[in-house]
């Protein structure tokens, strides 16, 4: 069974929908909790990328 790990900042309440992250195997996978079917595979250097494009950091692959 895959292990969800939602971050603490979106709290416990319900109706607090976030991205969720789990590793399976040696796979990344990302969902939104409201939207728990729909999963996506991600590599590290693109859950990073990501991360930082979220956080407004430039990367030196990012033009």
């Amino acid at each position: 069974m895959i292990q969800w790990q939602k971050s603490t900042y979106s709290g416990g309440a319900a109706g607090n929908e976030c991205v969720e992250l789990a590793l399976d195997e040696d796979e990344l996978l990302l969902r939104e909790s409201d939207a728990p079917t729909r999963i996506l595979p991600v590599t590290p250097t693109a859950l990073a990328a990501l991360l930082c494009d979220v956080q407004g950091i430039r990367t030196p692959t990012r033009p």
